[in-house]
């Protein structure tokens, strides 16, 4: 099932997104909310007449740096021995087609695109044999990096912590076998990454055992698994598209911050 969020005449709603061709779907509003048992309504309206929002809020982003060999050699980086973890505050994340704020602060914006996780149920000391539980499904995400920052202070926070440097989109798919799927980035038009997630060096049960270990993980929240090579520029007036085999595409366009 794909599950969306999104608003219609002021009000916000989760839905099952049905339908064959971009132009010819619908969602079916769901009564409740998808971290517990719920229904589908039968009321119906169409995929053109809502705006699609972030398809979670999570409390927290948890992302894994350098989990593609590639790319990290592409930046200089030796790959890490075990998982690497940092963090995106809730209020990097954006939706489809939402607007990327160019930081003041930056140079040099790149673009990571990656295969995001979205937590099902609260979980901590999750075993191995179990991640599967606590994943409710999976989505596009763009972990949007001020590179210049990044290289300039040993923290992560402003460099890829910035409002609206974590798009997410355009909606959850839940039923994903997500071992070896196509990741590609486009800017304007033209592909800038193309990997698979076969080439992770540490699988997604490996961070999600990694992770709760440290902390409790709450519904809704995001785990990031990395990206594939090929990072580049954005400039204001770009376009960028990230687009994950059996998911979708995650659409966003960079903008100068007001």
């Amino acid at each position: 099932m794909r599950i969306a969020r999104f608003s219609i005449d002021g009000n916000v709603a989760f839905g099952a997104v049905e339908g064959g061709s971009p132009d010819e779907l619908v969602l079916d509003i769901i009564k409740g909310i998808p971290f517990a048992d719920f229904e589908l309504s039968g009321t119906k309206v169409p995929l053109s007449k809502v705006r699609l929002l972030p398809p979670v809020l999570p409390n927290k982003v948890v992302a894994f740096g350098r989990n593609y060999a590639e790319h990290a050699a592409e930046l200089g980086n030796e790959v890490p021995d075990a998982p690497f973890a940092f963090f995106k505050p809730s209020t990097s994340v954006i939706g489809p087609g939402d607007p990327i704020a160019y930081p003041s602060f930056s140079n040099e914006l790149h673009h990571e695109a990656e295969l995001a996780v979205v937590i099902g149920r609260m979980c901590r000391e999750v075993p191995r044999e179990r991640v599967k539980d606590v994943i409710l499904g999976y989505t596009c995400a763009n972990d949007v990096t001020a590179r210049d920052v990044q290289r300039r202070e040993k923290q992560w926070a402003r460099a890829k912590g910035f409002d609206s440097s974590c798009p997410l989109g355009p909606w959850v798919e839940t039923d994903l076998d997500p071992s070896d799927l196509t990741i590609q980035c486009t800017v304007n038009g033209e592909q800038r990454q193309l990997g698979r997630t076969s080439q992770m060096i540490h699988s997604i049960e490996d961070l999600i055992v990694n992770i709760t270990e440290a902390m409790t993980l709450l519904p809704g929240d995001v785990v990031l698994t990395g990206t594939p090579a090929g990072v580049g520029p954005l400039n204001v007036g770009d376009e960028v598209a990230v687009t994950i085999q059996g998911i979708g595409t995650l659409t966003n366009k960079v903008i100068k911050r007001d």
